[in-house]
């Protein structure tokens, strides 16, 4: 093997160890699990099997066939794993679907049915006439569900006057570099003129390199590969629609005690007066100059003091945890800081006679 054979093997074989990798790494250690990304691992790891077979039998056809078998073997998920990878992406899903379960067992089981009844060391002219075929085809066909499940994106590719999302230009562009591959590999299965059967793993290579580098200088890559859908902006509410949302809110704080809830949370509180999490907020900051917790920890420092007053039974502890607290600490550092003294001081002094 020549010096440019050489650095072509490295640099082929390089890129389909670091499609293993980053495939391992999107499957466990994002923090975030999406479907996408997901489907975007099993898709890296089916192309880095096919293309390290690819590259080892371009260098050394003496390779044993069980590999020759298993490097076509992944090329029949790689079209199904792109076209669930796209469909997750551009509509995340909270759920894998029955029909997609069903559909990767169906290809598992043909795989291993053929597999295990026409072994390639036996039947090389089988896989090579005609199951090779099928599997391209295959391919070919999840290529263009993909492509008519993400037209739209494709297009705003052509359009100057749009600017892309992240989220939009990676699917398009490993959408793009998937079919690349497949052209590669398809010219060089019907021995088309100046087709080179490495021509794919260079592709992925280069594709997966720039893939690696733009991750490794972004914070957050869990999102990174799907269209999430933007948080919804809430409404403004003006003066007279406040005062009512207050009333409403502070009539259902004393009236329900749901402050005593000490799991109590902003959408919760929320459903009671029928407005949105998001809106819940906003009315407290906006008009009350509060944060949500603030405001709940306040109605439970004034019925802490009335029980200061009326239950001398209780223990401060007791009261705490009774008022809605979960703990002691946190019980007094809220009391601190909307008082200005410690439970244990404002119980001792006159400060009981003051209005709550």
């Amino acid at each position: 093997m020549n010096t440019g054979k050489e650095i072509l093997f490295f640099f082929s074989a390089l890129g389909a160890f670091n499609g293993l990798v980053l495939g391992l790494f999107l499957l466990f250690f994002t923090q975030k699990k999406y479907l996408a990304n997901y489907f975007l691992a099993a898709l890296l790891l089916a192309l880095s099997v096919r293309i390290g077979k690819s590259v080892f039998l371009y260098f050394d056809g003496r390779l044993p066939k069980i590999y020759l078998q298993i490097g076509l073997s992944a090329c029949f998920f790689i079209g199904p794993f792109l076209y669930f990878f796209v469909r997750s992406a551009i509509d995340p899903l909270a759920r894998l679907p029955k029909s997609w379960i069903g559909t990767l067992v169906a290809l598992a089981v043909v795989t291993l049915f053929v597999g295990i009844l026409f072994p390639y060391e036996v039947y090389s002219v089988f896989w090579n006439r005609y199951f090779a075929k099928v599997i391209y085809f295959q391919w070919f066909c999840f290529l263009v569900a993909s492509g008519l499940a993400i037209r739209g994106l494709i297009g705003k590719l052509f359009d100057r006057s749009y600017r892309m999302k992240p989220a939009e230009t990676w699917i398009s562009m490993i959408f793009i570099g998937n079919g690349v591959i497949f052209l590669f590999y398809f010219t060089s299965l019907i021995n088309a003129p100046f087709a080179s059967y490495i021509s794919g793993a260079i592709a992925f290579s280069l594709i997966l390199y720039l893939m690696a580098t733009i991750l490794f200088y972004r914070k957050n890559t869990d999102a990174i590969f799907l269209l999430l859908p933007a948080r919804p902006v809430a409404k403004k509410l003006n003066n007279t629609d406040a005062e009512r949302w207050l009333a409403k809110l502070e009539k259902v704080m004393i009236e329900k005690a749901v402050y005593k809830n000490p799991d109590l949370k902003l959408h919760e509180l929320s459903r009671e007066i029928q407005i949105s999490g998001h809106q819940l907020s906003a009315l407290l900051n906006e008009h009350l100059g509060k944060n949500f917790t603030t405001y709940v920890n306040e109605f439970r420092i004034a019925e802490a003091c009335r029980m200061m007053t009326t239950e001398p039974r209780f223990t401060l502890e007791a009261i705490g945890y009774e008022v809605g607290f979960n703990s002691k600490s946190t019980f007094f550092a809220a009391f601190k800081k909307i008082k200005g003294v410690t439970p244990s001081n404002y119980q001792s002094s006159d400060n009981q006679s003051i209005p709550i």
